[in-house]
């Protein structure tokens, strides 16, 4: 999934950065108002943690604009302020989830993967497909009982097509969701991916999970 920081103090930048990328998000960084304003209105992100204390536009105005131009990404705040009033006003302008700091990286992680089952109308942290069950907390998967081994970059694309089971996603919206601004795009890598997913979940299983729609994209097959 593909995730916006905007803060400002460097030292929790940094780690944050880490830990989230460890634990599977692509992350972009906005380090004033400014250009989280900007950055939140120019990519479709799956969530944003928003500090409200940032130079050039404070957060709360940020978050205004966002749902005002109709940017509907998952928003937590991330803040020293802990004051009442702060949180009532920042989750009346829209915000998802309000959590102060200081805090444990465990509990603002469970946040987030919260808010991605709550954008894709799910509360189970279990995702089951026919025979193959996922594990979107411990990152893990079995089909028909048997464990399957994912890279990191593997694990996410097949999650994403989980979250979307049944529905053709193009490679374009693939690689908006999963990989950041720093990554660049070359014409077959989802290709290659779909590829090596294809080998670890259907090659010896049936039926097949992970189906090509032509002219539309890959999707992970559906109840039907």
């Amino acid at each position: 999934m593909r995730l916006l920081l905007v803060e400002d103090y460097q030292p929790l930048v940094r780690s944050l950065q880490q830990g989230l990328e460890e634990e599977g998000f692509a992350v972009d960084i906005a380090t004033d108002g400014e250009e989280g304003a900007r950055k939140g209105l120019a990519a479709g992100y799956d969530v944003i943690i928003l500090d409200l204390m940032l130079p050039k536009l404070d957060g709360l105005s940020v978050l205004k604009e966002w749902r005002q131009r109709g940017v509907k990404s998952a928003v937590l705040i991330l803040t020293a302020r802990d004051r009442m009033e702060d949180k009532v006003k920042g989750l009346d302008l829209g915000a998802d989830d309000y959590l102060t700091k200081p805090f444990r990286l465990e509990e603002l992680l469970a946040r987030l993967r919260a808010l991605v089952r709550r954008g894709h109308q799910t509360t189970t942290p279990i995702l089951r497909i026919h025979d193959l069950e996922i594990d979107t907390v411990a990152k893990t998967l079995k089909r028909s009982g048997q464990a399957i081994n994912l890279t990191p970059r593997e694990y996410a694309l097949l999650e994403f097509l989980a979250y979307h089971r049944g529905r053709p996603v193009s490679r374009d919206t693939i690689w908006t969701h999963l990989y950041d601004e720093k990554e660049e795009n070359t014409s077959n890598v989802v290709d290659v991916y779909i590829n090596y997913l294809r080998n670890k979940i259907d090659k010896g299983f049936d039926p097949p999970l992970i189906l090509t729609r032509r002219g539309e994209g890959y999707y992970l097959r559906g109840d039907e």
